[in-house]
């Protein structure tokens, strides 16, 4: 009997030893799993501010991006407003005679060149109108030949330019492209197109050679309206072969077409969406077609005016800004609601030096 009395006693001393060491553990495994909770949280905390102090710099870079000024890529420069032609719906109308003096043109070019333009565009107006083609001579040789831009082009009517002035100036211009709504001359005359006893289509077919004959890439641009909508152009483009086709569709600008202070009168020229679709729809086997209808027109190009300020059309006329040549271009570029997106969405950016063109002169 004393013999079993000391087991005894270790039996109930492990079992109370047991007891405590259950408690123990059952200590440790909460305490375990309350720091693997805790450890997980601080986790999932610290991903959170990575996730937010992530999202914040990208909101920054977009800001950034939101408010960094757009690159003159491409500018249209309309040099002057005066114009021999009388066309109902212009919508860069004769409201001033006001042309720059040469060497202030040159140097805002200049400032459009160091802010990363590379393609200028000469329009009006007629820019053939001033000093017979010789100003506007000054400013293509200029630019190419002292700024090197890659593409020098110009918008006309045509109906001035002689063959001297392709001997004198050809090789510095890279395209020509010729406005011209219809290939049936009445239907030029009922625009505004006519000039008398001058045809202009067949001024049109001679630029065309010139063109050819001196290296200079030919375009053709129409503005698409309510007298030449159901016109069928095809087979007359497709002869001419321009390197693009660009088609408008008839835009209204308050204070230049529409308006009690406008010069013209475009209501009466204006197509509806579905109309311009028809046109293009009919047009569509033409290789060389380019459609620009008025949500693609309106803001994605860079207008600077005679004063060299760019003009704004978001609201549905022309605000100017402050000009390059009093600020520079950077400030001024700021207030040209240029749409940069809609730009490249349109196809402003395209194979635009002849020397890229590869053409079969």
């Amino acid at each position: 009997m004393w013999v079993f009395m000391p087991i005894a006693f270790a039996g109930k001393l492990l079992s109370a030893f047991r007891l405590q060491l259950s408690y123990v553990w059952s200590s440790l495994v909460s305490l375990l799993l309350g720091l693997r909770a805790a450890f997980r949280l601080a986790g999932t905390e610290s991903s959170r501010h990575q996730s937010r102090k992530a999202a914040a710099e990208t909101r920054r870079e977009e800001e950034k991006g939101m408010n960094q000024p757009p690159t003159p890529l491409s500018v249209n420069y309309h040099f002057t407003r005066q114009c021999n032609y009388k066309c109902g719906f212009c919508f860069h109308t004769a409201k001033t005679s006001f042309v720059l003096p040469l060497e202030d043109a040159k140097r805002g070019l200049l400032l459009l060149k160091e802010a990363g333009m590379e393609k200028i565009n000469f329009s009006g107006g007629e820019p053939f109108l001033q000093d017979r083609g010789e100003y506007l001579g000054q400013l293509v040789k200029f630019c190419k030949e002292e700024l090197h831009l890659p593409s020098v082009s110009i918008v006309s009517n045509g109906s001035l330019i002689r063959e001297r002035w392709f001997r004198s100036y050809a090789e510095y211009l890279d395209i020509l492209a010729i406005s011209c709504d219809s290939f049936d001359e009445q239907v030029n005359v009922l625009i505004g197109r006519g000039q008398g006893k001058k045809n202009h289509v067949q001024n049109l077919q001679k630029l065309r050679t010139w063109c050819r004959d001196y290296r200079v890439a030919f375009k053709i641009n129409s503005v698409i309206n309510r007298f030449n909508v159901e016109e069928d152009m095809r087979e007359q483009i497709k002869a001419l072969n321009p390197v693009r086709w660009k088609v408008f569709q008839c835009l209204r600008i308050e204070g230049e077409n529409a308006g009690e202070d406008a010069l013209r009168e475009a209501e009466r020229f204006l197509i509806s969406d579905e109309e311009f679709e028809g046109f293009l729809h009919r047009h569509k086997e033409v290789s060389c077609l380019v459609p620009e209808s008025n949500q693609k027109m309106k803001d994605s190009y860079l207008i600077l005016d005679e004063y060299m300020r760019f003009l704004n059309c978001r609201n549905g006329r022309k605000e100017p800004s402050k000009s390059i040549l009093d600020v520079g271009v950077e400030e001024a570029v700021k207030f040209s609601g240029f749409d940069e997106k809609m730009f490249l969405k349109r196809g402003g950016k395209y194979v635009w030096s002849k020397a890229d063109l590869q053409l079969d002169w």
